[in-house]
């Protein structure tokens, strides 16, 4: 298969192209060509419409006796989509267009109306200029005004955008300075709090619970702590009532070890410490 896509054909050394006869073709012969609608247009048989860029299938013929400027001018043959009626149109170089011959009418367009009118107009301002100096002078002085008020006009727009865009840039620097009050203000509240949080935490760790033993038991005596640069001791800490109760020998007796001599399951002599009361 893949000798039939080959791009290049073979040829024999003795070939000669003159030696191919050629086609004779009639001189106006018609060619198949496929293309789209130019413009919308209704059948006169059928009143059918055809849109604009519908395809068909069409001949193509140049047009004898016809031409602009040494441009040819082709003539298109279609067939209606409904009743198959024979519709011609052709080329229109002059206005870089198309125009319906025969077997269809063209849509209005308004636009086209408009161009042709501003056309018209702007030919009869001319020729009006042409004859009567004062009317171009007129003419020139209309102009001029029209272009000063839309210069005006122009210089109103942009005067107006900057006028716009600074207050645009005020807001926004408004806008920046209160967020930065409502942040200034929240961290002043978190510095408020956060201070109340580590006043009540010295509050509540400023006194100490330190037991003592009496006569009845042992309680707990709050001690409140001072903010000295070196940290106090237990003792400093109590009353002097406590501290004597707790200096005599009543309240804290001495404990002494005994040495116990023994033997083990193995006979082995083992020396153990306990404590005597």
């Amino acid at each position: 298969m893949s000798e039939r896509k080959v791009l290049n054909k073979y040829f024999p050394p003795d070939f000669d192209p003159d030696l191919i006869p050629r086609r004779k073709q009639p001189k106006n012969s018609q060619q198949v060509v496929r293309l789209m609608a130019p413009f919308s247009m209704r059948c006169n048989t059928c009143g059918e419409y055809i849109y604009k860029g519908k395809k068909f299938n069409a001949r193509k013929e140049t047009v004898e006796g016809e031409d602009y400027y040494g441009i040819k001018i082709f003539r298109f043959y279609i067939k209606c989509t409904l009743c198959s009626a024979e519709i011609t149109f052709k080329t229109d170089p002059k206005n870089t267009d198309y125009s319906a011959e025969h077997g269809a009418s063209r849509n209005f367009e308004p636009w086209r109306e408009e161009k042709a009118v501003e056309e018209e107009d702007r030919l009869a301002k001319l020729e009006e200029e042409e004859n009567n100096p004062m009317k171009a002078l007129e003419n020139r002085t209309v102009d001029s005004k029209r272009e000063m008020d839309i210069l005006d006009a122009l210089q109103d727009i942009r005067a107006r955008n900057a006028r716009n865009e600074r207050m645009g840039q005020s807001v926004d620097l408004l806008a920046r300075m209160n967020v930065e009050e409502v942040e200034d203000e929240e961290t002043a509240e978190r510095q408020r709090l956060e201070e109340e949080d580590e006043k009540l935490v010295r509050e509540v760790f400023s006194r100490v619970a330190v037991p003592v033993s009496g006569s009845d038991g042992t309680t707990m005596v709050t001690v409140k702590r001072k903010a000295d640069d070196s940290e106090p001791t237990l003792q400093s800490l109590l009353p002097e009532s406590t501290r004597a109760l707790i200096g005599s020998s009543s309240m804290l007796p001495a404990t002494k070890k005994k040495k116990v001599e023994g033997k083990n399951a193995l006979g082995i002599k083992v020396v153990k410490k306990a404590k005597v009361k």
